[in-house]
């Protein structure tokens, strides 16, 4: 493994939110081990959206970074960049790593130049040559984890297997796991099935009514299990609405939880139920069965839950990775025609496998 002990000030950039960073955490971790005694700190953006928590949400009591810098995406600026131009040459970073999403050779020579003109002389990670390109296995029909890619960016720090699961801990601490028990108190001695509906993006919305009738459904199949319902404070209401014909034990967490108590509820549970999501990736860091309808707005796998043992349902259709936000002229109709039979006989698929693995 590479390690770099005499380098004193890393750098890393790396924007977006929830999924985004947890998406990126193989990547903070190799940071961290070829850095060792040095000053980590991150580079990122304000949160956009009150439901996409910012990277420190994710990533603050682990160790992997010491400290942030932001700014807001897109600014044109002249004196906001001039304060973070300063602040990097203030902060002296011998090295910057580079852990951002595809985004062309001209973005690329850009952000290259202006960390150059902020004084960083050795930049680490940006995508050329195979890195700059999407990998695609017939085997599998399916496209390379985002995550996978992001390591390959990194791949002079050292190799990893993005699968290993101890390359997506997320460091959780003791008050967090306590505080997190506390919560999940009327649940907790029982087989326990989390789940997150809500979603900011409205392509990825596969509906209330869905959800309640599949909750219903695995209600009177496992009657015996507990709901933990996560999410934020937003959707507290539809998680309700979802569940309001679960029979058993259930208890809705929404706005109650961090993002990493979220993952210390969802570390427990036997199944994970939601969309594509922040949470649906902090349950896949820790080997929790995934089952999600999958809005087709990317490459099939590029966004997949990593490891084993995931029911991801995607539909192949003329308008897939489209990228919408919101999509209105299709009707949704990649997600919309996964059916909350296919959700069951998925979910019950994935209990049964892990119970077969205890």
């Amino acid at each position: 493994m590479y390690s770099e002990t005499s380098v004193r000030k890393v750098l890393i950039y790396r924007l977006g939110s929830l999924g985004d960073t947890v998406v990126a955490l193989p990547c903070f971790h190799l940071i961290a081990r070829a850095f060792p005694n040095a000053t980590r700190v991150l580079l990122s953006n304000y949160p956009v959206h009150a439901k996409a928590p910012a990277s420190a949400a994710v990533l603050d009591g682990s160790g992997l970074v010491h400290g942030y810098m932001r700014y807001t995406v897109g600014t044109r600026d002249f004196g906001e960049l001039l304060r973070l131009m300063w602040a990097i040459r203030r902060f002296r970073p011998d090295v910057l790593v580079y852990v951002m999403p595809l985004r062309g050779e001209k973005a690329v020579k850009r952000d290259a130049l202006f960390f150059r003109l902020c004084g960083v002389r050795r930049l680490i990670g940006l995508p050329s040559g195979d890195t700059a390109e999407k990998v695609y296995d017939r085997r599998t029909d399916l496209w390379e984890l985002e995550a996978s890619r992001l390591l390959r960016c990194l791949r002079t720090l050292g190799e990893e297997d993005v699968t290993d699961l101890r390359n997506w801990d997320l460091l959780l601490t003791e008050a967090e796991v306590a505080n997190a028990e506390r919560l999940m108190e009327p649940v907790m001695g029982r087989p326990i099935i989390a789940c997150g509906p809500g979603t900011k993006m409205q392509s990825k919305d596969w509906g209330p009514e869905k959800w309640r009738g599949l909750l219903a459904r695995l209600s009177a199949e496992f009657p015996q299990h507990g709901l933990a319902l996560i999410g934020a404070k937003e959707d507290h209401s539809v998680s309700e609405y979802a569940s309001s014909e679960w029979k058993g034990a259930k208890v809705n967490l929404c706005g109650a939880l961090s993002p990493r108590e979220s993952a210390a509820v969802i570390r427990r549970a036997q199944l994970f139920l939601g969309p594509d999501s922040g949470p649906m990736h902090l349950a896949a860091a820790y080997g929790i069965p995934c089952v999600i309808p999958f809005a087709s707005l990317d490459l099939k796998g590029r966004w997949f839950p990593v490891g084993e043992g995931h029911q991801p349902i995607y539909r192949d259709v003329a308008c897939s990775n489209c990228r919408l936000q919101v999509c209105v002229d299709r009707g949704k109709i990649c997600i919309n025609s996964i059916t909350v039979e296919e959700m069951f006989v998925a979910a019950v698929h994935a209990i049964a496998q892990k119970e077969s693995l205890r």
